[in-house]
């Protein structure tokens, strides 16, 4: 049996759901579909929150907006009367309990993480219902099945969540375990599992990826697949580089660094349990399902020159804090951090010299983050600056830290193409090189890069 996982953006639309439907009907047996929510619902149920605190009359509507896009979508996937008015009533019942929290919520006038995660979680249940009565639709011996009622335990930390996977390995073969030795599809919503004292936590946005990876584990599927609407990972973003090649095979590792920093194929921690138990993850093209793909596996040949992809992400930022010999005064690395973190922000990446220590950013936290640390008292530090309109360059392919020279071939295909490299991070990972380049100077950077390493060029 193998385990599929799919993403909100195969989710999009009337027609492209029922295309994803189509393609799977045919194709399971026995197998579990992990889903996420219908494509923007997350986000619906995340901005009504924070309208609820201000005003409860925002309420009423949001009902109503997730209520017409999911029974308008039902009503065009599923032909079937009787299905149609089971999964309307049991929508029902559930959005019902869903308006009492956001009224709840509205009435205490406080969003709590515990609160935060059983809200959003709503999306991946009313799209795992939907999509179970759709697939019965089409003739297939189907089942729906809640991660709290089936035992996905977690460490119980709220939005972060982290799965007790031997546990969930007992409880998933005891509960999945015969409705898949008789040929049943399971559909099991992603994104959260359930702590130890019942309550609903969340793995973090983008986590249906780990939830998926969590079942391959429990169940011992022989793999994982990801539906997506591109061919697999690339050597370059096609939109910047237009003879990108497909990558056929990678490593844990390397998957891991490509969609850490750049690729959006599937969620890092997507990696971790089944690199820790030698399964495999096969990425899957919707547009062209009997295509090759990509395969992430134990071992990856190591191509001749090295690197298997030039990866890119604009949406980061920079902040530098400068003291005297910051690299010799105990502290001062855990101080600048420990101010950032305390915000609940995520540092990406820390470079550090003896007057510096510079802290890669996701965009969306430089504002929070530099005025955190301008407001520090007592204040250790000579200045704080930040350096916006940034980019993020990753060079990654397994066996770059022991072939010699292949740093060198990037810096001097930068100097060549007359790009002036900021922040340069290289030693930390096996498999992977990372530097900054001025936003304006990413597309140019890109190509030659790849053309340097793909093409042959020195």
């Amino acid at each position: 049996m193998k385990v599929i996982k799919i993403g909100g953006g195969c989710l999009k639309g009337k027609k492209t759901i029922e295309s994803i439907l189509d393609l799977l009907a045919p194709r399971v047996d026995g197998d579990i579909i992990v889903v996420s929510a219908l494509n923007g619902i997350t986000d619906m149920l995340i901005d009504g929150m924070a309208d609820a605190l201000v005003d409860e009359e925002t309420i009423a509507p949001l009902m109503s907006r997730l209520r017409n896009r999911h029974i308008s979508t039902a009503r065009y996937l599923i032909s079937n009367p009787d299905l149609q008015r089971a999964f309307s009533k049991s929508f029902g019942r559930e959005l019902q309990r869903l308006e009492r929290y956001y009224y709840g919520l509205s009435y205490t006038g406080e969003s709590t993480p515990k609160m935060r995660d059983l809200i959003s979680s709503y999306g991946e249940r009313f799209s795992a219902e939907l999509l179970t009565a759709a697939m019965r639709d089409r003739g297939v011996k189907t089942e729906c099945r809640m991660p709290q009622n089936i035992g996905m335990l977690t460490d119980g930390k709220y939005e972060d969540a982290t799965a007790d996977l031997e546990v969930i390995r007992t409880n998933f073969r005891n509960h999945l375990g015969p409705l898949v030795e008789e040929g049943t599809v399971v559909f099991l919503p992603g994104f959260y599992g359930i702590s130890q004292e019942g309550n609903i936590t969340t793995y973090g946005r983008g986590g249906t990826d780990y939830s998926a990876a969590v079942a391959t584990v429990a169940m011992e599927a022989e793999v994982l697949e990801f539906w997506k609407d591109v061919a697999g990972f690339m050597s370059a973003d096609p939109r910047m580089v237009s003879n990108a090649e497909l990558i056929p095979v990678l490593s844990y590792a390397e998957a891991a660094e490509l969609c850490y920093f750049g690729a959006k194929i599937l969620h890092p921690r997507a990696v971790e349990p089944v690199r820790r138990y030698g399964l495999d993850i096969a990425i899957k093209s919707t547009l062209d399902p009997d295509a090759r793909g990509s395969l992430i596996t134990q071992n990856s040949p190591e191509t001749p020159h090295v690197i298997k992809s030039v990866t890119q992400n604009t949406d980061v930022g920079l902040v530098k804090v400068y003291a005297s010999g910051v690299g010799a005064r105990p502290g001062m690395l855990a101080d600048v951090a420990r101010t950032v973190t305390e915000q609940g922000i995520n540092i990406k990446s820390v470079v550090t010299s003896q007057t510096c220590i510079s802290l890669l950013l996701d965009k969306k936290d430089m504002d929070e983050s530099f005025a955190a640390l301008e407001e520090l008292t007592p204040n250790p530090f000579r200045k704080v600056e930040r350096e916006d309109g940034v980019a993020l360059i990753g060079m990654v392919g397994e066996g770059m830290s022991v072939n010699k020279g292949v740093a060198a071939r990037c810096f001097s295909t930068m100097d060549e193409a007359g790009i002036n490299v900021e922040m340069i991070a290289f030693g930390p990972s096996p498999v992977a090189l990372y530097f900054l380049v001025r936003e304006e100077d990413l597309k140019i950077s890109v190509k030659a890069l790849h053309e340097s390493f793909f093409n042959g060029k020195a």
